[in-house]
């Protein structure tokens, strides 16, 4: 993990994040509030705060990626903030849908102010994404607002198929991996895709930034699953064990369930229903992990960054531009698991 990279997304949140209050001042005051709160600017009283929005990753690859492919870091900023809008737009909604009640170490928008809300907020800030994209002066604008709808309607397909599974208890690792493509790879691609189309990127580096940015997505999907199952309360800012409170089949606990010798204790926990007994969820994480379900993740999240950075190896990018992302994409998927 290069210890550069803090910094690094530290940079991106100074350089993006005036014109990401700018488009969050557009909205109406209360739908300012309640992402201002979101987005760690203030608290749930309104007062200013110094709290993190988050990593800020994906304005981070659009930025990098527009440098990459030979032009300027500025000529991007549309589309980070446009992406950082749709993703948070996705984790309003996630929120609500999952009912997990804990972000960031904080309370969740529904949670504070109910369900009508968060989902009207997150209607907005996707609303808004395409705004300032659409605005934009670069002529490669209506691309990358294509290239934005387009992600949202995958990203919407996976949602879709992750609460279809929820009933299901049939799931299978392939439909699972399709799933965490589309709800979780196909922004972090698109975030990579628009800043290499902003930058005046040719097609072949486009598509080597969209495949970069998929593979990448998988890898980090498996981790955090993993962390989702194995993860410290205090680095991922929810409760121990969350996924498993919510039987959630991820891709650690499908694989597992999907081994011939699958343990007939997990085959009874997933087969429940409701919240299961808080106490038996460290036997449960016990069994994943003794049929290989978190050693599988963590290999199949390093195949998947192979083959992210064999993409940007394919195509002639800006050497230094190059090394960025992939320094990103490799402290991301390295945290805290």
């Amino acid at each position: 993990m290069t210890s550069l990279m803090p910094s690094t997304l530290d940079t991106t949140r100074a350089f993006v994040e005036p014109a990401l209050r700018a488009a969050v001042g557009r909205l109406d005051p209360w739908s300012y509030r309640v992402t201002a709160y979101h987005l760690g600017w203030c608290d749930e009283d309104g007062q200013p705060t110094v709290g993190s929005g988050g990593k800020a990753i994906r304005p981070a690859m659009a930025l990098l990626a527009a440098q990459a492919v030979g032009g300027l870091a500025g000529s991007a900023v549309p589309g980070a903030v446009a992406v950082e809008l749709v993703h948070n737009f996705s984790l309003l909604h996630d929120d609500l849908l999952d009912r997990d009640t804990q972000r960031r170490h904080r309370r969740t928008v529904w949670a504070v102010w109910g369900e009508a809300t968060a989902i009207l907020t997150g209607d907005a800030l996707l609303a808004l994404a395409h705004e300032i994209l659409l605005e934009s002066p670069n002529p490669a604008a209506g691309r990358a607002a294509w290239l934005l709808a387009s992600a949202t309607r995958e990203l919407t397909r996976g949602q879709t198929a992750d609460l279809a599974f929820e009933t299901r208890g049939d799931v299978a690792l392939e439909e699972c991996l399709d799933m965490a493509a589309a709800k979780t790879g196909s922004l972090l691609a698109t975030s990579a895709g628009i800043g290499a189309v902003l930058g005046g990127g040719s097609d072949s580096t486009v598509d080597a930034m969209l495949r970069f940015g998929r593979e990448f997505g998988l890898a980090f999907q498996l981790v955090d699953d993993v962390l989702g199952v194995w993860g410290d309360p205090a680095v991922t800012g929810k409760p121990v064990h969350s996924d498993l409170r919510a039987r959630k089949k991820s891709l650690p606990v499908t694989y597992a369930a999907g081994q011939p010798d699958c343990a007939p204790e997990l085959t009874a926990w997933l087969a429940g229903t409701g919240e299961p007994d808080p106490e038996g969820l460290p036997a449960i994480a016990a069994l994943l992990e003794e049929a290989g379900a978190r050693a599988w993740a963590l290999a199949e999240a390093e195949r998947r960054m192979g083959l992210a950075e064999q993409a940007l190896l394919e195509v002639e990018l800006e050497p230094h531009a190059r090394a960025e992302l992939l320094a990103l994409a490799r402290y991301v998927v390295e945290r805290d698991r």
